[in-house]
């Protein structure tokens, strides 16, 4: 499949140096570039932010799939080509985890350094991607909408801010069916055990200590399988840490990408 012109978003401090690195900000599955809101202020500040939709969500074109990891891969190197930015540091969650990862290990020149968090190399059983891609098509994202926002936060969280958690509900729903059951499919092919040794940018694997979907061990095989990694798990905190945590998560992201300062 040929690479998609996806749709992406450029958030920067007016007063960043022209020289500054750029960030790459990845999303998750049935999620847009408003996943990311609550690092923005932070990351900006410091570095050249691009976050984009993944293909078949939010504003980015929806190929009819199945879709695999080499498509959605090839979605980045297309963006990076046409801003330009031959090295970046990269930042993904779940699928955009998993696409940085790929990232890395087939372009190393193209990544720095890189955040993945509540990810996995390899999601088990595949059938349940394939009937979840089946129920979308057939019946509409709205169809698990409630049972993944379920995933994304908490119980505590779903207490506190019924509002956010309605909010995400919403915003599954809203996801393209072929977007969404085409992603659920290259998540059931997906397997990155053999591409870990090959990565070689300095990783930080970031674990929601609650997350149903991708536990912290998922994220410790990454840490330990990767050349140079770090883990870190962040309590209270599901598969959405970044929202759920972000005054943990923003300045382990930066500390990482050594921008403080």
């Amino acid at each position: 499949m040929n690479p998609v012109e996806v749709h992406h978003r450029i958030d920067e401090s007016p007063d960043l140096p022209p020289d500054a690195p750029t960030i790459v900000l990845s999303n998750s599955l049935g999620s847009t570039v408003t996943m990311w809101d609550r690092q923005i202020p932070a990351l900006s500040g410091v570095a050249r932010v691009v976050r984009y939709d993944i293909r078949g969500h939010g504003r980015s074109p929806v190929p009819n799939g199945p879709y695999d990891l080499d498509d959605l891969t090839d979605d980045v190197v297309a963006l990076l080509d046409r801003l330009a930015l031959d090295r970046v540091h990269f930042v993904g969650l779940s699928i955009g985890g998993m696409t940085g990862m790929r990232l890395a290990a087939r372009e190393p020149d193209r990544v720095d350094r890189m955040v993945v968090l509540c990810t996995s190399v390899r999601l088990e059983p595949t059938q349940g991607w394939h009937d979840r891609a089946a129920t979308v098509r057939s019946e509409g994202a709205a169809a698990v909408a409630e049972a993944v926002a379920g995933r994304w936060y908490t119980r505590g969280f779903h207490e506190r801010h019924p509002d956010r958690v309605a909010d995400a509900i919403r915003l599954i729903g809203s996801t393209p069916p072929e977007g969404y059951a085409s992603c659920c499919e290259a998540i059931a092919t997906m397997d990155l055990r053999d591409d870990l040794a090959a990565i070689i940018a300095p990783t930080l694997a970031i674990a929601g200590a609650e997350d149903p979907a991708t536990p912290p061990d998922h994220l410790e095989r990454i840490a330990d399988g990767v050349k140079d990694g770090r883990l870190l798990v962040v309590p209270e905190a599901a598969h959405l840490a970044n929202d759920e945590q972000p005054d943990v998560v923003n300045p382990a992201i930066i500390d990482h990408l050594g921008l403080r300062g």
